[in-house]
């Protein structure tokens, strides 16, 4: 008790400002997703505060998750690598079992009951960070000097490619993307010499029109890559989300319409806007100060993740790090952009925003990583 509370104690040496913009970010997402859905009690079993309450709850359990990693260290978290990953892949495999349910055509989804349900994808983003970390570090360790060559490459791209091939069987495209935009991330932080890089970028781009080639993605998924090619294309089928998504948005003008007071938000024209879609409702009731608060938060949470990477003692620390911010950037990024129409609909959720439990515990996941990383630069040192 008295070393969990002592000068050494992670808990002395958070960044607090970092977990400040964590949490307030997770408050606003809880009222952007109350107004959401205050309007829909048939959905929310008629309780108005039943989104509201999971998503907190969601906050607390996620701060409990972060709290936890923190305490942990990234040092003793580097040992546990191979079993973080091994056991998200396990987790991973049940989506093609029968326990696996079908949500918004993402087979996807482990259903629990009560309202509840589990992502587990979402628990593949923090274990890939990690074991891509631990891989691309050791190898300049104990080589010093050294870049990581071909053969850490294609580890690096296995790792990649085992939870990807399996994410895609389940429809699930967006959070592929996330886990492509993590390993090419780290791998250019850890000095990959720039002509495998584009080599890479070669290979991965022969591989996006293969995909396309020989029909690999779902019906749904082509509709949303043509409404996004076609912003005006059926705006009554394929192009609705997007098109009530900028409705919302426009609407809301400098300072919004007013939290529940958005007509597209109580109306429930845009489909999913307490998950994927949840800016919207941001851009309709608080208007452009408001939406753009949302996002220097995110960039607060960005900015305080590169400061921890910058003064990492260690590599893999630094990798570490730089893992979080390449998910947390990309994955901002897109779900902000396809509600503007800059991005197509992927289907990922806005980190600490949107409702959803998976999602939450993930990001927190991500948090508490970088809060172990400050502890330990922090910490004060023996003789």
């Amino acid at each position: 008790m008295l070393r969990a509370f002592g000068r050494s104690s992670p808990l002395w040496h958070l960044d607090w400002v970092l977990l400040g913009a964590m949490v307030t970010l997770g408050c606003v997402g809880g009222l952007l997703t109350w107004s959401a859905t205050v309007h829909r009690q048939d959905a929310a079993g008629g309780d108005p505060y039943s989104y509201l309450k999971r998503h907190m709850l969601n906050l607390v359990l996620g701060l409990v998750l972060c709290l936890a990693l923190a305490f942990l260290g990234h040092r003793r978290l580097r040992g546990y690598a191979p079993v973080l990953y091994g056991a998200s892949l396990l987790f991973l495999a049940t989506v093609l079992t029968p326990l696996a349910s079908t949500i918004n055509g993402a087979h996807s989804w482990i259903v629990l009951g009560g309202g509840f349900s589990l992502q587990p994808s979402e628990f593949v983003k923090p274990a890939l960070v990690v074991m891509l970390a631990a891989l691309l570090a050791e190898d300049r360790e104990t080589r010093r000097g050294s870049v990581p060559g071909g053969r850490q490459t294609l580890i690096a791209l296995a790792l990649l490619a085992v939870p990807a091939l399996v994410i895609m069987a389940s429809h699930e495209l967006g959070t592929s993307l996330v886990l492509a935009a993590i390993t090419a991330g780290l791998l250019f932080l850890s000095g990959v010499p720039a002509r495998l890089l584009a080599l890479l970028a070669g290979a991965a781009a022969a591989v996006v029109v293969a995909v396309l080639g020989l029909h690999l993605l779902s019906a749904y998924q082509i509709n949303r890559f043509a409404a996004f090619a076609d912003p005006h294309l059926d705006p009554s089928g394929v192009g609705y989300n997007t098109h009530q998504a900028r409705i919302a948005i426009g609407s809301g003008g400098l300072l919004g319409q007013g939290l529940f007071h958005g007509f597209q938000t109580s109306g429930g024209f845009v489909p999913e806007q307490q998950t994927d879609f949840v800016f919207t409702v941001a851009g309709e009731e608080l208007g452009f100060l408001g939406a753009g608060a949302v996002i220097a938060l995110l960039g607060l949470v960005l900015w305080r993740s590169l400061a921890i990477a910058r003064r990492a003692e260690d590599l893999f620390a630094t990798l570490l790090a730089g893992g979080v911010v390449c998910w947390l950037t990309f994955q901002s990024f897109e779900n902000i952009g396809m509600t503007l129409g800059i991005m197509p609909v992927a289907g990922i959720p806005l980190p600490f925003v949107s409702y959803g439990g998976s999602s939450m515990f993930a990001v927190c996941a991500a948090m508490g990583i970088l809060q172990g990383v400050h502890a330990d630069t922090r910490r004060p040192r023996s003789g």
